[in-house]
């Protein structure tokens, strides 16, 4: 399935987040992409389908969700980089530069990704939304130097207008050593 209209929405119980999951799908005909349990105890919804169909699920769900809702996503026109780096790291040989974003919720860091990816000439390698990571999300993209600053910027900004920053960096020509480690 192609997928090119995203919604998710984290919540802060997990039993709550199975409520609201059943009354999304019940409010509008979307298909679950994936849902989670992320650190510490919080629920990841991931939805697609038509944009009408989302924007009701979400609507419905953050009904439902309250004061329980963290952080929402609407992605109407999703970067096709996206969902590969969701799955897991994608290998890429050349690496002039990188930046790496963290953010305080799992569902920042997707919307950073799609933002990052649609500023600049960069690749998307990972987003790490789950593990030990304490409810926090890592953005990972690759690049030339100009083409990750102005990544960054992007996913910087949507991150911050939300108020769930944590760090950023921007490696430049990173040593070679540090690559299995990293990507």
């Amino acid at each position: 399935m192609d997928v090119m209209v995203l919604g998710a929405l984290e919540l802060s119980s997990i039993a709550r987040g199975i409520s609201v999951l059943d009354g999304m799908v019940k409010a509008a005909p979307v298909s679950i992409l994936d849902v989670k349990i992320i650190q510490p105890g919080r629920y990841l919804i991931i939805l697609t389908g038509d944009v009408a169909s989302v924007e009701t699920a979400l609507r419905a769900g953050k009904d439902l969700g309250g004061d329980n809702v963290v952080d929402e996503l609407f992605l109407p026109q999703l970067h096709p980089d996206v969902i590969p780096a969701l799955n897991g790291k994608i290998e890429y040989e050349e690496w002039d530069a990188i930046g790496i974003i963290e953010s305080r919720s799992a569902t920042a860091g997707i919307e950073a990704g799609d933002k990052a990816a649609k500023a600049a000439d960069l690749k998307l390698m990972e987003i790490r939304i789950e593990g030990e990571m304490g409810g926090k999300s890592i953005m990972k993209i690759l690049g030339s130097i100009g083409d990750v600053e102005a990544g960054m910027e992007a996913a910087e900004e949507v991150i911050s207008g939300k108020g769930l920053l944590f760090e950023k960096v921007i490696i430049p020509r990173p040593h070679p050593d540090i690559k299995p480690f990293v990507l």
